[in-house]
């Protein structure tokens, strides 16, 4: 089978990795790709992944037999919409069903609609509005921008003064569009993990869990990022919050969207809090997270390609639970400078593409090649540097030992990916 996997990140070249491996994939082309893709796969360049309908041509020209949607954006543009047209089996939900992650309004309306639990919550576009709406709730003061902002738009503010700024912020166009309106929650006491399941329309299947680190900087400090690292499995999701979310949240998430015309067809990615009351929605993704993608391919142990395609045909009924290996997997993300606001790009990289060792795999994510052949940063987070072991301790070493051989002043990590699950031991 020939299989096109859209988008150019960390996520999909983890993605591309594991599908490389696998004895269905022939060919194996990536739109549009990066310079660690295209070496298990055959990049794209010139077709971008918000295309949706230079994406579906492309896999009606290729005549692949299954496309891999990676990114948000290609979902939003309504990719699979247009390749569900086509015949095209395609993992990754339609523009409406996508809408759980697109549009945290929308997202909200549907929890509380069915009574599937998350924090309180109200959504504003007027300035005026959203800050007397702050009376009713109490600090810390959770905002989010409504729509995609890159993993950027949530702010966490530890007073009404800073909540205030922030609403102005983001409702003064600071996300463009996707901050026309702005949801403000309870804030959620507990510990966050993400927990996946791949999903046919009707069913699903657990596919895991993982816990990332979505600020900056050491200690949890600094602006919220699209994730500065992760591992798996997270200690958080034992076995009794894992059922208990299954039964309260994923389950009748999928029936839900059936019921309301959008069945869920691709990965589904409850970010969830452990809080007393039992497991919680924070958010959904209606994609692999990154970096929690990365771990999760790296821990999977058998053929990802059987149960993309299931998804993507309607019906992973015959295939049983996916067996994950026993150790630890954690990733950390080497970002460049000035990584969330303004990027570094251009800086030099080298020796990232070496050989790690069996345990060591490096991700490529926002990286490019000169024409001389120089690897260069080429947006915010650059690299995914991952490792395994047998503990978080062991597998946390091995992945600072491989950035300590990456020769990079233009970039920046987080030391303390996995404290949590130090912390418990």
């Amino acid at each position: 089978m020939d299989i096109l996997l859209v988008g150019s990140g960390g996520r999909e070249h983890a993605l591309a990795w594991k599908m490389r491996q696998s004895p269905l994939v022939d060919r194996l082309f990536c739109a549009p790709g990066n310079p660690g893709i295209a070496r298990v796969a055959e990049c794209v360049p010139d077709v971008k992944a918000d295309d949706a309908e230079g994406l579906a041509r492309l896999a009606r020209e290729l005549k692949v037999g299954l496309v891999v949607v990676g990114p948000e954006a290609a979902l939003a543009s309504g990719l699979a919409d247009h390749l569900n047209a086509a015949g095209i089996p395609c993992f990754g939900p339609s523009a409406k069903a996508a809408q759980l992650e697109t549009s945290k309004a929308f997202s909200k309306a549907f929890l509380e609609r069915h009574e599937i639990p998350t924090a309180n919550y109200g959504v504003y576009d007027r300035v005026a509005d959203a800050k007397e709406a702050l009376s009713v709730f109490r600090p810390p003061y959770v905002i989010k921008a409504d729509g995609l902002a890159a993993g950027k738009g949530v702010a966490i503010s530890p007073d009404r003064h800073d909540a205030e700024a922030e609403i102005e912020r983001m409702l003064g166009g600071r996300f463009g569009s996707a901050g026309s309106r702005v949801v403000i929650e309870e804030f959620m006491e507990g510990e966050e993990g993400s927990l996946f399941a791949l999903c046919d329309g009707q069913r699903a299947v657990l596919f895991g869990g993982a816990q990332d680190h979505k600020r900056a900087y050491d200690g949890d400090l600094g602006p919220n990022t699209g994730g500065m690292g992760a591992y798996s499995p997270a200690p958080v999701f034992d076995q009794e919050l894992v059922l208990a979310a299954d039964r309260k949240i994923v389950q009748p998430t999928l029936k839900a969207m059936a019921a309301e015309g959008a069945p869920y067809k691709g990965v589904l990615y409850a970010g969830l809090m452990a809080t007393a009351d039992g497991p919680k929605v924070v958010e959904f993704n209606a994609r692999f997270g990154d970096p929690e993608c990365q771990v999760l391919m790296m821990r999977m142990a058998g053929d990802i390609v059987p149960y993309l395609l299931a998804c993507a045909r309607g019906d992973v009924s015959r295939l049983p639970a996916p067996e994950f290996k026993p150790q630890t997997v954690i990733c950390v993300v080497m970002a460049a400078k000035g990584y969330p606001d303004s990027p570094l790009e251009g800086s030099i990289i080298r020796g990232a593409d070496q050989d790690f060792g069996p345990h060591v795999q490096v991700f490529h994510a926002g990286t490019k090649k000169r024409d001389d052949g120089t690897l260069v940063a080429a947006g915010g987070r650059v690299l995914s540097v991952c490792a395994e072991g047998d503990d978080i301790a062991e597998a946390r070493e091995r992945a600072y030992a491989a950035i300590r051989k990456i020769d990079w002043p233009g970039g920046f990590n987080r030391t303390d990916i996995g404290w949590r699950a130090l912390d418990r031991d």
